[in-house]
């Protein structure tokens, strides 16, 4: 068995999510700047992630899970993970984003499993607050690890693909790492770089 993990935003989703829930409250720039400088590794990740999310108090729960119903996933997604599955992967996505976003990818998609993090609401509006399995820069390095253990797959028959700072922590555990149209900060620990918005340049690596 082998396993593949995928960041999703900006990986397998075409954008970031908070990105996206912010546009109805009218702070779309204002919290992509701030992801934009997360992701480049100027900010840490923890702090930026509660900033981000506190602006969107507000915002109606059932308005947020449409938006992210729907949101884009990037090309080649669906062929390159029905291709990795072919060849014995089990397909896993971690994600600084949201449940709300990764879940219905997750069943478009066909993938083993999501890990995210949860937008705390309360009577139908969001509260600003935000818990979860990847609420910091070392989240991901941390639960590879124990998705490993648990599959008993090793890292070198382990694949990780992403474009940001909380990427680099899975790195170190994998034999595959892919930069897919990544920040600097992820391109210099990558063994593979695809700039290139097509999923299906992975397949060239495989």
């Amino acid at each position: 068995m082998k396993l593949a993990v995928f960041d999703f935003d900006s990986t397998l989703m075409d954008g970031e999510t908070i990105d996206f829930l912010a546009k109805p409250l009218g702070l779309e720039e204002k919290v992509a700047s701030i992801t934009e400088k997360a992701m480049a590794g100027e900010l840490d990740f923890f702090e930026s992630l509660v900033e981000r999310v506190s602006l969107l108090k507000g915002l109606e729960y059932s308005k947020a899970v449409e938006i992210c119903k729907d949101l884009p996933l990037m090309p080649g997604a669906y062929e390159l993970i029905s291709e990795l599955k072919k060849q014995d992967y089990k397909v896993v996505c971690f994600s600084g984003g949201f449940r709300i976003g990764t879940s219905p990818a997750k069943e478009k998609l066909g993938l083993d499993a999501d890990f995210s993090n949860i937008l705390h609401e309360k009577d139908g509006i969001l509260t600003g607050l935000v818990g979860g399995d990847m609420m910091f820069g070392f989240s991901k390095g941390d639960m590879i690890q124990r998705v490993q253990s648990m599959l008993g797959v090793s890292k070198e028959n382990t694949l990780v693909a992403g474009d940001g700072a909380n990427d680099v922590s899975m790195f170190p555990y994998a034999s595959k790492r892919v930069a897919f149209c990544a920040k600097d900060i992820l391109k210099k620990e990558a063994n593979i770089i695809v700039d290139e918005k097509d999923l299906t340049k992975i397949l060239d690596y495989i």
